[in-house]
């Protein structure tokens, strides 16, 4: 029999926690090779269009669907099919962001592309095996706040490799700061190993071949081809607008007169909270509304921090704004990915949901880190107010194409006694 249960009652489970390290050990890497990094060479006077360019290091995020196959038919000797993965991932993590602590950006620009390029790959693969672990650990009544609580972990990692480490920097070197991040990195070895090993529902697939052709075969099957083709055209857009505020935004904040400090500080406190109740809030409203409203609902949240990013570059040195604009991002941001996440853990077949996922999540993955490349170039063309309100319009077409697959309409939600643990 099922009956409706109050929503934070899918909080209440062994795996939640579980999914919090690892989703915290997913965001790490991200910020160290991205907004973070930016801020390093900002400071130590790379050209703008390079530091832009240089997002083209995360290319293996969008395209991790070509080995993803691997961790979907081969099982590690140690740990089972998910958490060996993780564990392999992380241990390269650790190196390869250790190593980036004996880089010189002035010296040898491309070392440390290269350097960057490895750890985006590294975690690009971890990526693969916490996606699929979070998608068949999950029953599903608990996909909304399995969703947040992963997004949760995620952002709290951002916020420590994008806040915190900006704290650092203005009293350590950088090079201490990556050696530290590299520190805290090795830990979530210890999380990997501690977490429950989802139990596979279905054999996966017996060959390579199978675990390449038969996860899109049953993807545009179950879909249809134009429903399908639509969704990937929309996981392209939807958050594209919001993907090009983040690609610059630590530049601008720092060519705003805001030092790294206050960055850090604000990301690392205020921004702190703005993101647990933005994720936490969101896998609520996604328990009781259901996926096609949430991704209405956060859709034009996102956008909404757009505007609050636009109005700070006409205001200009204004710390009080600044402090509005970094807690709008946080708790917009912290929204959106928990509903997309859950959108796309929907789509995902239990049985080949490291390719799948990384196919969809690698579509995502291209709008954040490809499509975004020359938003250095454009902000320094049309300036910073011009580039916030491009950033709007291109947060448009995700949104319009809502109503072809994502109707508005209230989806029912229901939780089996049995299953609460």
């Amino acid at each position: 029999m099922q009956t409706n249960k109050s929503p934070l009652q899918v909080f209440q489970s062994r795996k939640m926690l579980a999914l919090l390290f690892l989703g915290f050990s997913s965001g790490m890497p991200l910020f160290l090779t991205s907004r973070t990094l930016q801020a390093w060479l900002t400071v130590e006077g790379v050209d703008l269009a390079s530091i832009g360019l240089l997002s083209l290091v995360a290319l293996p995020y969008s395209i991790k669907f070509l080995w993803a196959p691997f961790l979907d038919r081969y099982i590690p000797p140690f740990f089972g099919r998910r958490r060996g993965w993780l564990v392999i991932a992380q241990v390269g993590l650790t190196i390869a962001i250790a190593t980036m602590a004996f880089q010189q950006p002035k010296q040898s620009l491309q070392l440390l592309a290269i350097n960057a390029l490895i750890i985006a790959f590294l975690s690009a693969s971890q990526d693969i095996a916490f996606d699929a672990y979070r998608t068949d650990i999950l029953a599903p009544w608990e996909t909304g706040a399995g969703a947040a609580v992963g997004v949760l972990g995620y952002r709290i990692a951002l916020l420590i490799t994008g806040g915190l480490a900006l704290v650092l920097a203005d009293r350590i070197s950088w090079q201490g700061v990556y050696l530290s991040m590299a520190g805290l990195m090795a830990l979530n070895i210890i999380f990997s190993i501690w977490s429950p090993e989802p139990i596979l529902k279905e054999h996966p697939p017996t060959n390579l071949a199978e675990a390449i052709v038969l996860p899109f075969q049953d993807f545009f099957q179950r879909l249809g081809i134009v429903k399908s083709v639509l969704i990937l055209i929309f996981i392209i857009l939807y958050r594209l607008g919001d993907a090009l505020v983040n690609n610059m935004v630590t530049p601008f904040l720092l060519q705003m007169g805001f030092t790294q400090t206050d960055i850090g500080a604000i990301q690392g406190g205020m921004g702190l909270i703005a993101t647990i109740v933005g994720t936490l809030f969101g896998g609520l409203i996604l328990s009781r509304v259901g996926i096609n409203r949430s991704l209405w609902i956060f859709g034009f949240l996102q956008a909404f921090s757009n505007f609050v990013y636009l109005i700070l570059a006409q205001l200009g040195h204004n710390y009080q704004f600044m402090v509005v604009a970094i807690n709008v991002e946080n708790l917009c941001s912290g929204l959106a990915t928990a509903g997309f996440v859950a959108f796309l853990m929907s789509l995902c077949n239990q049985r080949f949901s490291a390719t799948q996922f990384a196919l969809l999540s690698s579509l995502m993955a291209f709008s954040r880190d490809i499509l975004v490349a020359p938003a250095g170039i454009l902000a320094k063309e049309i300036g910073w107010p011009g580039f916030f309100l491009f950033t709007l319009f291109a947060a448009l077409p995700g949104l319009i194409l809502l109503p072809w697959f994502a109707p508005w309409k209230l989806e029912s939600v229901s939780i089996d006694d049995s299953e609460i643990k």
